[in-house]
């Protein structure tokens, strides 16, 4: 299979992860068992994952002049992901406070944006020539989406259009001249339903439906994650096909949702239709539950051949 050249305009983030004996109540302070430092952010997870296949990744974003700013840009460089276009900002670099109960596995979440926030439109006109280079160009909504907008656009006005992938997480409020811009929205069943301002998901049926009505907003083609249950297609036609998972005994889920995109859109921007790179996202997904982590649970390629075959 040919190396594609993806465009990741997003976010990029360190992530503090403490261990408690439980989640604090208000005004409690409680002694830890352990800190980890890893490194997230959806935009940089989806960047490492399509790099991990074998793709070559710009990844457009900012980051803090600090040392969290150094140690991200070192791990890039570690997983092959071009920073021509990852900034530094008068920011600090985005991070996320994570603390996770270790007898229930429940965690609360803190993100402080950061360099995230930086992210504007006239920082991804800067990365033209990464979008004018690239087969997909991938966002979500971690960042300013103006940025988003912009990059789309731009995607969309060259002279052999980019594959745009929007992956609309977190779920909040988006321009709805955006979805006409995508040829694939890729939410997950809880940012499907609340995008589409619909109760909230139970079966493939009703993924269907909520499917659907996103499509009817002007977006060609809807794929929606679904966990352990695959994913859900609905095509250009509005035919929806589910395609299934393999059952496995997870370890941690986390990340499993940037996993997906980075292979969705690493085999999209191969040239793969769209049913094929989804049914090969869902196998990757699947692995990466196996492992603990995100960037840390993603397959390299030589781990994946017979998903990276053509056929």
């Amino acid at each position: 299979m040919k190396s594609p050249t993806i465009a990741v305009v997003g976010s990029i983030n360190v992530d503090l992860v403490a261990r408690v004996p439980r989640i604090p109540a208000p005004g409690e302070t409680l002694l830890g068992s352990d800190l980890v430092t890893t490194f997230g952010g959806k935009g940089a997870n989806q960047a490492v994952m399509a790099a991990r296949l074998g793709a070559h990744v710009h990844m457009v974003g900012r980051i803090g002049a600090d040392s969290f700013g150094a140690d991200v840009l070192a791990n890039f460089a570690r997983e092959g992901v071009d920073t021509t276009y990852a900034g530094k900002a008068d920011r600090p670099t985005g991070v996320a406070l994570i603390s996770v109960a270790e007898d229930t596995g429940q965690n609360t979440i803190v993100v402080t944006p950061g360099a995230n926030a930086a992210v504007t439109p006239e920082v991804v006109r800067a990365a033209h020539a990464a979008i004018e280079a690239s087969g997909a160009v991938m966002c979500q909504l971690e960042i300013p989406t103006a940025a988003t907008l912009e990059a789309f656009r731009m995607a969309r006005a060259k002279g052999s259009p980019a594959v745009t992938i929007f992956n609309p997480a977190p779920a909040v409020a988006f321009p709805p001249e955006l979805l006409p811009l995508c040829d694939v929205i890729l939410p997950n069943e809880h940012e499907a339903a609340q995008i589409a301002g619909m109760p909230p998901i139970h079966s493939i049926e009703e993924a269907a439906v909520v499917g659907k009505t996103l499509q009817a907003r002007g977006v060609k083609q809807v794929v929606i994650t679904l966990g352990s249950r695959g994913a859900l297609l609905i095509d250009e036609s509005g035919a929806a096909s589910h395609l299934p998972a393999e059952p496995v005994e997870a370890v941690d889920t986390v990340g499993a949702g940037d996993a997906f995109a980075g292979s969705l859109a690493f085999f999209m921007a191969a040239g793969l239709p769209l049913s094929d790179s989804v049914r090969r996202a869902v196998a990757i997904a699947t692995l990466s539950v196996l492992k603990p982590g995100a960037m840390a649970s993603f397959p390299f390629a030589h781990e994946i051949q017979h998903l990276l075959a053509n056929g």
